[in-house]
């Protein structure tokens, strides 16, 4: 049965009944082929861009959707019930349009901001480093200034969509400074110097790649760098709170797939005469699962609801994906349990989601740090 919503508008109804159409007829069909053979799913973004559903939280004038965060993360749950991956990549796209939506100037953002979330394109984030995961202060990729522009050198890793994007956010060493050190820059696709690494073999996520990035003496123009000198790791982190929101939304999909999956299963099995869901052990379990759902949904929405009142919201956006992508993993966990031995097997899908929620707990700071996060907002 589809999620029942409480959302804000009936336009927004019917944007949720859009993406379940899409994701239903473009998404679920061709999910199972793509992650079994590791392959990128060709067309599938594009479909999503005419569906109008890659730019929707920002603003109309320049080519967005103008949805509240409120509505745009139940977009991908649903998304993310359907493939994970592409919820993902989705999410990461967002991200990508951050810093220049929020952070670029009238000309920055006339320019190119149109092309970006136009629905042909796809961006990347380019913040973590072989060397700096969580203590991103520690990045060493230099951009040297130059006449016209700066010179980048030095590498990048775990990149969604790497090689495949069409821009990439990029943060930088441009003054030996530590923190105050960093800048944002917006780089395109096919930039001379820039190049990418073979696609890790993943756990999960299997369709969209994950790469680092490398570049070599690549340059970049100076009009291209976003907001100030030193301003990037503030504009890096302004944009992970709403990130996180993404995958605390991805995360509840994950979760409610799983649910859903789990319980069709239960009420069609049978043991010593009867469901082996009106058996009181394997309700509790299924019953554990729906609250934890429901308890994610509850908290990704409620950060989001703050954001869209222009409130403080990066303790919560912590909450959210803490809470939502420890469901994800508990309820993808216990619905393999539930479907025993065939759960184990590829001949159902709770396997794979529980393969692609434990990358959930990693990304966009591992959930020790969203815990660092909170635990310093209660001693502030």
């Amino acid at each position: 049965m589809p999620v029942e919503r409480l959302l804000p508008t009936p336009e927004a109804h019917d944007l949720i009944d859009l993406t379940r159409d899409v994701a239903d007829k473009v998404l679920a069909p061709r999910v199972v082929e793509h992650e079994r053979n590791e392959t990128f799913p060709d067309g599938v973004f594009p479909a999503l861009g005419a569906a109008g559903l890659l730019s929707l939280p920002y603003p109309e004038e320049f080519g967005g959707g103008n949805q509240p965060y409120e509505v745009y993360l139940q977009v991908l749950e649903e998304l993310g019930a359907r493939w994970a991956a592409v919820a993902v990549a989705v999410s990461v796209h967002g991200l990508s349009c951050f810093a220049l939506a929020a952070h670029g100037n009238d000309e920055q953002k006339n320019t190119w901001l149109p092309d970006m979330l136009g629905g042909e394109t796809i961006g990347a984030y380019s913040l973590s480093e072989p060397q700096a995961g969580s203590d991103a202060a520690a990045l060493t990729c230099r951009a040297q200034a130059t006449d016209g522009g700066y010179r980048i050198n030095g590498s990048k890793a775990w990149i969604t969509n790497g090689g495949k994007a069409d821009f990439y956010t990029l943060f930088a060493r441009t003054a030996d400074t530590g923190s105050k050190g960093i800048s944002c820059f917006l780089v395109p696709e096919g930039t001379e110097g820039l190049s990418f690494g073979r696609p890790e073999e993943k756990m999960g996520l299997h369709a969209i790649p994950t790469t680092s990035a490398h570049y070599d003496d690549a340059f970049v123009p100076a009009e291209r760098r976003i907001g100030a000198e030193g301003q990037g790791l503030p504009i890096a982190f302004s944009a992970l709170d709403s990130g996180r929101l993404g995958i605390a939304a991805v995360a509840t999909g994950l979760a409610q797939a799983a649910l859903d999956e789990a319980t069709t299963y239960a009420k069609e099995r049978k043991a010593f005469g009867k469901a082996i869901i009106d058996h009181q052990g394997l309700g509790f379990v299924l019953a554990d699962m729906a609250a934890a759902v429901d308890s994610a949904r509850a908290t990704y929405i409620d950060a989001a609801r703050r954001k869209d009142a222009g409130l403080s919201y990066s303790r919560q956006a912590s909450v959210a994906k803490l809470v939502a992508t420890d469901a994800a993993m508990k309820v993808t966990t216990d619905a393999v349990q539930v479907l025993g031995g065939y759960g184990y097997t590829r001949d159902f899908p709770v396997e794979r989601f529980m393969r692609d929620a434990k990358i959930t707990q990693i990304f966009e700071g591992t959930n020790q740090i969203q815990r660092l996060v909170i635990a310093r907002s209660l001693a502030s």
